[in-house]
């Protein structure tokens, strides 16, 4: 009998996603090698990886204003690539203190320019998700965690600013309809809700990157990723094949208005 998994951390996924991953362990597609075996830079493992791609931007509606990656290093290293990549030292980004997560992205923030937290709930255990702020028109971005795993929180509105969004969805990702136009970047690490742990997925739009003063290590340079197609390095080849088999089954089931239908009953 299959159990639930209510733990933190690694989540179930659909079980025709784990049957096909299970059979790719084995033989992916009768090549007579694993998945876990082929080069990342085989026809067959590209085929893959533009897949996922294709899908990622039909099931979010994303144009070509938008670079879709798959990285590594989990939700944690977006803390600080986002501001890395997208603050200069002189430049301040607004962030929301709604749990443990956003608190941690807060600190690394804090490395690489100004932050000002315009809303926060910790005085109160971050019971709550607040209300009623403003967001400062110059803020290079507006940081939030969507969902709070540990507290029980989640955004079902956004606050009304013209401040691009940057948005850790590490949770929530994919489980309803997203605004795409609303955010400059998204991330999340796959675990909670499309692929095993080792992959990150990022949504970033391409204008938003190149444009503060400071040097950034090739790896974590959002540009290396865009301009090698996630294969600067090797990726993480599994976790990407089955977040790619998630992705199909999200979009046979109805795509994100479906998946919020079965979130809610």
């Amino acid at each position: 009998m299959k159990k639930h998994n209510f733990s933190a951390g690694p989540a179930i996924l659909p079980a025709s996603v784990m049957e096909q991953a299970s059979q790719a362990a084995l033989d992916f597609n009768g090549m007579g090698l694993s998945i876990l075996e082929i080069s990342h830079r085989s026809p067959e493992f590209t085929a893959v990886l533009d897949e996922a791609e294709i899908l990622v931007r039909d099931i979010a509606g994303l144009g070509n204003d938008y670079a879709v990656l798959f990285l590594q290093g989990g939700a944690s290293s977006q803390f600080f690539m986002t501001a890395m990549n997208l603050l200069d030292g002189n430049e301040m980004a607004a962030y929301a203190d709604t749990g443990s997560w956003s608190a941690k992205a807060i600190k690394e923030a804090r490395n690489f320019g100004k932050v000002e937290v315009v809303a926060s709930s910790k005085e109160q255990n971050y019971t709550f998700i607040p209300r009623g702020y403003e967001v400062p028109a110059n803020a290079k971005y507006f940081h939030l965690t969507t969902n709070n795993t540990i507290f029980g929180t989640q955004y079902h509105s956004w606050p009304e600013t013209d401040v691009p969004f940057v948005a850790d969805m590490s949770s929530d990702i994919f489980s309803r309809p997203i605004d795409v136009e609303r955010f400059g970047l998204i991330y999340a690490g796959a675990q909670k809700n499309i692929g095993p742990a080792g992959l990150t997925l990022v949504i970033v739009r391409k204008e938003a990157l190149g444009k503060v003063g400071r040097t950034i290590p090739t790896m974590l340079d959002y540009r290396t990723h865009v301009s090698k197609k996630s294969t600067f390095n090797t990726p993480p080849v599994f976790p990407i094949y089955v977040a790619m088999l998630t992705f199909r089954w999200i979009k046979a089931s109805g795509g994100l208005k479906a998946m919020a239908v079965k979130n809610a009953a």
